[in-house]
C-alpha cells in the first residue's frame, strides 16, 4: 500500500496492521513511478497526479483512493480500462463547505475584509463599514443538494426566512424542512441574501447571469461556494460596480487558481481561494473514508465510493447486470427530465435468484449521475433519493416471459405520469440492450448518444428527422420506430454517433410536433 501524500495518523491507523504501508512524494515523478511497481493501492490527496503512466507503471494497483472530493488528478476513464477502482470521500467536506458558504454571507453583510484592512492600515472608520443583520431577512438558495441543506439549517437559526430553487426537490420535502420551493424569477425578486448550491452542468454555467442580477434587489448579498461559472463574474462585476448588488462572498471562480480577477478590486468582495473543503475536520473525514474503501476493496468487498469499478461479493450472473442499470437509470432520468416521486427496480427472470440489492443501488446511481454534481456512489445514491423525497422500492420477479432476465426502471412523476425503461444482456457475450421505452417495444443498443421522441404516427416522420440530423452533422447509428396502433402515438429511439444540439432538438420538436423529444449521453 503507497502512501503518496501526507495524510493523518488516525487514516493510517484505519488502514489497520494487515498491509504494508509504504510513503513516498507524489511529486516527485521519478520516486512516484519507482514506488508503484509493488503497490497493491495508491492513496492520495490532490497534488498527485494519476495519469495513464502511473496507472501502467502499477501494474499490480487494484485500487487509487482520492482522500478528497474532486478527481481531477485521477484518470478515471483509464483506471476503468484498466480494472483498477478508483474511490474518494464525496460527503467529507459537506459541513466544512456549508459553514464557509455562512461565514462569507456574514463578512459580506457586515463588511469585515474592508474594515480589517483598513484597521490594519491605522484607519479607524466605523461609519463607511455599516452593515446588515441577517435576522428576518429573505435568504434564497439556489441548489438544495446535501450542501443547500445544511445552509438552509444554519441560516434557519439566524432567523431568517428561506425560500429556495431546485427543479430537482418536491415541494413537499423542501417544506417538510422549513423551505418555501419558489421558481428562480421569485428567487431573485424577493431575496435579500442569496447562497448558490448547484452542480456546474451545461445548463447552470452562467445561470445568474446579466439578466436575472437585473431582477434583484440593490441589497443583495450573493454568495457562491459551489462552482465557478455558475455566476457569471463579468455580469457580477458590473452589477457590484453599478450598484445593484450590495455584496459578494465568492470562494469558487470560473478559470482556477486565480489571483488577478477584476472583483478583487471591489472593496463589497470577500473572496477565499476555493477553501470549501480546506478544515482539519474535512481532511480527517475523507482520510478515514478512504482509508475504510480501501480495506474493503482489497478485501474483495463491495465499495460503497466506488466511483468507477464495482467490486463485492456479488454472484457472477449478476455483475453483467449493474453497468446495464446503471445506463437504464440514466436513460431513466433523461426521459424524465425530473426528479420521480417514486421509482420501482424491478428484476425479473434468472437474476431474480439472486440477491440482487445491488441493482438498486446501480439504478439509483444512474438516476442521480446526471442530477447532481458530486460524485454519486452505492454509499450516497439512497441518501439523494431519500433528500429528494424519492420513494424507492426493488421488485424481484422469476416470471419473465419475453426474455431471460428483465430489467426495469418505473417511476412516478409529479403530475401522476410514469416513465419506463426496461433492458436486458442477450448472447454468451452479454450485450446490452434497450427493449422497452414509455410502453414501447424496442430493440436498441445503449450507445454513448441516444435520442426519444414520441409523436403522432403519420408518414415522413423519419425522412423529416433524418434530414435534420443529418443537416446539423449528426450520423443515426441505429433507430427503431414501434407505435400502440396505425395512426396512433408512436415512439422513434436513436442512438447517433455525437451529442444532438440542444437547437436541432428544438427544430425536431416543431418540425414533427412531438410531444416528447429527449436526448440522452452517456458518455
Amino acid at each position: 500500500m503507497l502512501i503518496a501524500e501526507e495524510l493523518s495518523p488516525a487514516t493510517v491507523a484505519a488502514l489497520g496492521p494487515d498491509f504494508e504501508v509504504r510513503h513516498c512524494d507524489g511529486t516527485d515523478r521519478a520516486a512516484l513511478l519507482a514506488a508503484l511497481p509493488d503497490a497493491d493501492a495508491l492513496l492520495v490527496r490532490s497534488a498527485t497526479k494519476v495519469d495513464a503512466e502511473v496507472l501502467a507503471t502499477g501494474a499490480r494497483l487494484r485500487v487509487v483512493a482520492r482522500a478528497g472530493v474532486g478527481l481531477d488528478n485521477v484518470d478515471v476513464r483509464t483506471a476503468t480500462h484498466a480494472g483498477v477502482m478508483v474511490v474518494n470521500a464525496p460527503t467529507s467536506n459537506i459541513v466544512s463547505a456549508a459553514e464557509l458558504a455562512v461565514a462569507l454571507m456574514l463578512a459580506a453583510a457586515r463588511h469585515v475584509s474592508p474594515a480589517h484592512h483598513a484597521l490594519r492600515q491605522g484607519e479607524w472608520r466605523r461609519s463607511r463599514y455599516t452593515g446588515t443583520e441577517l435576522y428576518e431577512k429573505t435568504v434564497g438558495i439556489v441548489g438544495l443538494g446535501r450542501i443547500g441543506v445544511l445552509v438552509a439549517q444554519r441560516l434557519s437559526a439566524f432567523g431568517m426566512k428561506v425560500i429556495a430553487y431546485d427543479p430537482y426537490v418536491q415541494a413537499g420535502r423542501a417544506a417538510q424542512m422549513g423551505v418555501r420551493l419558489v421558481d428562480l424569477d421569485t428567487l431573485l425578486a424577493d431575496s435579500d441574501f442569496m447562497s448558490v448550491h448547484l452542480p456546474k452542468t451545461p445548463e447552470t454555467v452562467g445561470l445568474i447571469g446579466h439578466d436575472e442580477l437585473h431582477r434583484v434587489k440593490p441589497t443583495l448579498v450573493l454568495v457562491n461556494a459551489a462552482r465557478g461559472g455558475i455566476v457569471d463574474e463579468v455580469a457580477l462585476y458590473a452589477a457590484l460596480k453599478e450598484g445593484r448588488v450590495a455584496a459578494a462572498g465568492l470562494d469558487v471562480f470560473a478559470t482556477e487558481p486565480c489571483t488577478d480577477s477584476p472583483l478583487f478590486e471591489l472593496e463589497n468582495v470577500v473572496a477565499t481561494p476555493h477553501l470549501g473543503a480546506s478544515t482539519a475536520e474535512a481532511q480527517e473525514k475523507a482520510g478515514l473514508a478512504v482509508a475504510r474503501s480501501v480495506r474493503l476493496a482489497l478485501a474483495g468487498e463491495l465499495v460503497p465510493d466506488a466511483v468507477n469499478v464495482q467490486g463485492g461479493v456479488i454472484a457472477e450472473d449478476v455483475r453483467p447486470g449493474i453497468p446495464l442499470t446503471e445506463k437504464l437509470g440514466r436513460v431513466f432520468t433523461g426521459l424524465a427530465a425530473e426528479v420521480a416521486q417514486s421509482i420501482d427496480v424491478e428484476v425479473r427472470g434468472e437474476l431474480a435468484d439472486y440477491d440482487v440489492k445491488v441493482l438498486e443501488l446501480a439504478a439509483l446511481k444512474g438516476v442521480f449521475t446526471d442530477i447532481v454534481e458530486d460524485q454519486v456512489s452505492y454509499v450516497n445514491a439512497p441518501l439523494l433519493a431519500a433528500e429528494r423525497g424519492t420513494a424507492v422500492r426493488l421488485v424481484v420477479d422469476p416470471d419473465s416471459p419475453d426474455h431471460r432476465s428483465l430489467i426495469t426502471l418505473r417511476g412516478t412523476l409529479a403530475d401522476g405520469s410514469q416513465v419506463s425503461v426496461s433492458g436486458t444482456l442477450i448472447g454468451m457475450n452479454q450485450r446490452e440492450r434497450l427493449v422497452e421505452v414509455n410502453g414501447f417495444d424496442v430493440e436498441l443498443e445503449p450507445t454513448e448518444h441516444l435520442a426519444f421522441l414520441a409523436y403522432a404516427d403519420r408518414p415522413r416522420i423519419v425522412g423529416t428527422v433524418g434530414v435534420i440530423l443529418g443537416d446539423a452533422g449528426v450520423n443515426i447509428a441505429g433507430m427503431q420506430v414501434a407505435r400502440d396502433a396505425k395512426g396512433g402515438r408512436a415512439l422513434a429511439a436513436l442512438s447517433v454517433d455525437s451529442a444532438i444540439p440542444p437547437d436541432t432538438l428544438h427544430e425536431i420538436q416543431q418540425a414533427i410536433e412531438a410531444e416528447l423529444v429527449r436526448a440522452v449521453d452517456l458518455v
